[in-house]
């Protein structure tokens, strides 16, 4: 089967230094240029930038 991701507006930060937070599934690490995404349920992870530009648009006053 394929399945196809919800449209979810999220909020999203481009880190310009190695952070970390505590995530559902432990503390995790960014690195300079990963982006800090806070989910729908204000759950906080990195994604790599590579990933974000494929994965996300940008929304305009939602």
């Amino acid at each position: 089967m394929k399945f196809r991701k919800k449209p979810v507006v999220i909020e999203a930060t481009q880190i310009t230094s190695k952070m970390t937070v505590e995530t559902l599934e432990g503390v995790m690490t960014g690195n300079s240029g990963d982006w800090l995404i806070t989910g729908v349920k204000n759950e906080q992870y990195f994604c790599k930038d590579e990933i974000f530009k494929l994965t996300y648009d940008p929304v305009e006053n939602v």
